[in-house]
């Protein structure tokens, strides 16, 4: 079984729904998902900016496991496939190297998330990241070493060498609303605010995002 742990806000509710039934509409492997809040940790954009560095502790620094930021993506590939790369990683983590500026300078415009969208290098590395939680650079990571640390220095992942961060294909995380392209994508990403929000109604895939949304609200998004 593939245990991927998701990201929960509660101001974004509806996309964490839509993106775990998204996997389940597309996963040939039985897939177990654990919510992330806060966790007693400090809170960034997100509630669960910090608590996704808490995925190896909370497997018991055993297996492996995914984080994904969950809320606002939606995944239209087989996870299986990241299963099978998980099987032979060495690596502490595995992400999508994305090298780019943003182009939103604000997001989750007209929400009671809006905030600015700080630039800085490995951005939205850590928003899916697929993870040996038995690796030794984890065991430090505990909520109590987590708490010290600078949140800008966790998402950049200042605790791990080079050499620990391994990569997958971009077709897996892709920034579909900093123009990466729609086409061929596995995790769909709006990195700024998910269709749901009236802002982001027309952002590119957001007709994708709003199939999902009927799979995962059926029967309800029939009745008149």
């Amino acid at each position: 079984m593939l245990t991927i742990f998701c990201g929960y806000d509660k101001r974004e509710a509806a996309g964490f729904h839509i993106f775990c039934n998204s996997v389940l509409c597309h996963s040939s492997i039985p897939v177990a998902f654990v919510a992330l809040s806060n966790n007693g940790l400090k809170q960034g954009t997100n509630t669960f900016t910090l608590s996704r560095f808490l995925v190896p502790y909370l497997m018991k620094f055993k297996g492996k496991a995914i984080f994904a930021d969950a809320s606002d993506m939606i995944c239209l590939g087989d996870v299986a496939e990241l299963q099978e790369i998980m099987k032979e990683q060495t690596e502490a983590v595995r992400v999508v190297k994305h090298a780019y500026q943003t182009k939103h300078k604000v997001k989750y415009v007209g929400t009671e998330m809006e905030s600015p969208n700080a630039a800085y290098d490995r951005k939205n590395w850590a928003s899916l990241m697929l993870i040996d939680c038995e690796h030794p650079a984890w065991r430090s990571m505990t909520p109590k070493a987590i708490a010290t640390w600078k949140m800008l220095d966790l998402l950049q992942f200042q605790f791990l060498t080079r050499e620990e961060i391994g990569e997958i294909p971009n077709a897996w995380n892709r920034l579909v609303d900093e123009d990466q392209p729609v086409e061929g994508a596995k995790i769909l990403h709006w990195t700024a605010g998910i269709p749901g929000f009236k802002h982001y109604a027309n952002a590119p895939g957001a007709d994708l995002w709003r199939q999902e949304w009927a799979k995962a609200s059926y029967p309800l998004h029939t009745q008149s």
